[in-house]
């Protein structure tokens, strides 16, 4: 069988199932950009090809938890949130490595009118004076220029922010509504390689709204119950290259 088909796989929705369905913040993501795809991915087993890994990506995210993660230990102010005048703390809590694995576990919360068990991975959690949790997210490129979350394709970062403000709030935490993103950017203006690329680590506050949250959910149950594929998103490369695919084929 195709590893992009496989209608038989756990992730595969059924609409005559009791138990809950596993749906992560990436699937939520999906929808709203393609329910097509994701009705393709979800309810029939037709996933997208898989991009590539960014292991150079995973490696700086993996460096920051160990180094915020060293800060949380010792309940001190990471520099960088001193210096961009943060007033808060690493949030220590039993479930931090269970919140970090996206894979298998995460932070979920069964959303009952759908029966949809939401799931998400995060980065990193600090906590305020006033006791609010502070979500965060680390990102990493390498562009000329101060790094933003200002493109239209970025709407994907603040959509996850806004998500895992919700599932922490429906999980009884008192959350902020303003998360940061970690964003390190590396600098190519080096003379000279000598075996190390170096960054440039910006935070960027972000005003969170997760009203959203709830009603896209209904929504993409409400695609899954569906027996009639939906229409494709309006600028999805998959759903084109499929089409046009098909014209020059016949």
């Amino acid at each position: 069988m195709s590893k992009y088909y496989n209608p038989k796989r756990s992730s595969v929705y059924n609409p005559e199932a009791k138990e809950p369905f596993r749906l992560s913040r990436s699937k939520i993501d999906l929808f709203l950009n393609c329910p097509r795809c994701f009705y393709l991915d979800r309810r029939l087993g037709v996933g997208q090809p898989p991009g590539y890994p960014f292991s150079l990506n995973s490696a700086i995210d993996f460096l920051l938890k160990k180094e915020f993660d060293l800060h949380r230990a010792q309940e001190t102010a990471h520099p960088l949130m001193e210096k961009y005048g943060i007033d808060a703390l690493p949030f220590q809590h039993e479930k931090m490595d269970e919140w970090r694995d996206a894979l298998r576990r995460g932070i979920t919360h069964l959303h009952q009118p759908t029966n949809f068990l939401i799931t998400g991975g995060i980065d990193d959690r600090w906590v305020n004076r006033d006791g609010e949790l502070i979500i965060v997210d680390y990102k990493a490129t390498s562009k000329s220029g101060e790094v933003n979350i200002d493109a239209d394709w970025q709407i994907a970062y603040k959509r996850q922010m806004e998500v895992y403000q919700w599932l922490f709030r429906k999980n009884d935490f008192k959350v902020s509504d303003t998360g940061y993103f970690v964003y390190c950017n590396g600098d190519t203006d080096k003379e000279a390689f000598d075996g190390k690329l170096e960054f440039d680590v910006k935070i960027i506050p972000y005003k969170g709204d997760a009203s959203w949250v709830d009603q896209v959910v209904i929504k993409a149950y409400e695609c899954l119950q569906s027996e009639e594929i939906p229409p494709s998103g309006e600028d999805c490369d998959f759903c084109k290259y499929r089409e046009a695919a098909k014209e020059v084929e016949g």
